[in-house]
């Protein structure tokens, strides 16, 4: 896809835009099986940004889709666009009078009004992701990206040659503090005299925020782009200054080919199904899941082709320890930007705490908004 396309994909279609609504199936057919002309078991999604082909929505519209191909009896359907506020209430609610019996509300912003919405229709079940609060008929749903954005910081953490990693930051919240300190701890394991540099754009999807972000990243001399965004702009960013990228959610190497050295992914498909069939069967459902790279929720996309083999097998075997639950990133010890110790040696951060990240490590440069 092109600068341009990007662009002009953000000024029709941003999070702020219009909420679009879809069925189940290619092209909005549904693909439920009717040879025992049951009722189909209802399951919506509302998204925050439109679709697009690549970043945190799409991710989530492929497992959508994956689910739903798995389970014949599921018919899905989906409203994207929908902004974190009121409109998220009046959606939810939308959605529940529709007869769904699941709800998935992706996006963090997304949490008070599900709580709030699912009180008045407890026999629906709400799952937002991102979050840590539940009740009876709400959970909390997220993978461990923490977990490859470090492997991912080991990459960059080789390739860079002046010792600068641009980090383009969303919102500054737990999760997104949580993944630039885990890139700044695998970045440092191989090159302590590295930094990581953080810009923040507070948008979840917004081409050009995104892209500016990056070039005043590039600009002071940073070499190696990540990012926590929805658009591979950033990327493009990478790829038109000569520099290298870390993409985000999905494999962002199709839009900057010269730059994308692997993306830290999402595989929503596998956990998508599992749950509403544990539902749809009345059988217990994990109200806190938080999946790891050992339950194949989170993942590297394939290195770029500029990553030598040596960087690969430092990964790989950094990898296989996450894998075999040998060691995990945020194992002390872990200073924060002022020298402190904050995870004594040897010890693991407890989930609780990772949850609500609110500090920087040692080695990144940047604020965290009040």
């Amino acid at each position: 896809m092109s600068v341009v396309a990007i662009l002009a994909i953000g000024l029709v279609s941003g999070c702020g835009g219009g909420k679009v609504e879809n069925t189940s199936g290619d092209k909005g057919q549904s693909s439920v099986a009717t040879e025992n002309k049951e009722e189909p078991f209802k399951v919506a999604f509302m998204y925050v940004g439109p679709i697009g082909d690549a970043g945190w929505t799409y991710a989530h519209d492929q497992g959508r889709k994956e689910m739903e191909r798995e389970l014949s009896w599921v018919k899905t359907s989906f409203i994207e666009n929908v902004p974190e506020g009121a409109d998220a209430e009046r959606t939810l609610t939308e959605l529940a009078e529709k007869g769904n019996k699941v709800i998935f509300a992706t996006s963090f912003g997304y949490m008070d009004y599900v709580l709030k919405v699912a009180e008045k229709y407890p026999q629906v079940v709400f799952l937002n992701c991102a979050h840590f609060k539940s009740a009876d008929n709400v959970g909390n749903y997220y993978g461990r990206m923490y977990q490859p954005r470090y492997l991912s910081g080991i990459i960059a953490g080789k390739m860079t040659k002046t010792n600068i990693i641009g980090y383009v930051a969303s919102h500054p919240i737990p999760e997104v503090i949580r993944g630039i300190n885990a890139l700044a701890l695998g970045v440092r394991s191989v090159n302590p005299q590295a930094v990581v540099k953080v810009v923040w754009t507070n948008t979840w999807y917004d081409p050009a925020a995104e892209k500016q972000a990056a070039l005043s990243l590039l600009d002071v001399g940073a070499d190696v782009i990540a990012e926590n965004q929805d658009t591979p702009a950033p990327m493009i960013a990478a790829q038109e200054r000569g520099a290298y990228g870390i993409g985000n959610n999905t494999d962002m190497s199709s839009f900057a080919p010269k730059a994308v050295l692997t993306t830290p992914i999402f595989h929503w498909g596998k956990y998508y199904t599992q749950v509403v069939k544990e539902i749809k069967e009345g059988k217990q459902w994990d109200h806190n899941y938080w999946g790891s790279m050992k339950d194949g929720v989170v993942d590297l996309a394939p290195y770029g082709p500029m990553v030598p083999d040596d960087v690969k097998q430092l990964v790989e075997a950094k990898k296989k320890e996450i894998m075999d639950g040998t060691w995990d990133v945020f194992t002390g010890p872990i200073k924060d930007q002022s020298g402190k110790i904050r995870v004594p040696e040897g010890q693991r951060m407890s989930d609780a705490d990772m949850l609500q990240f609110d500090w920087f490590v040692e080695g990144v440069e940047g604020e965290i908004p009040k």
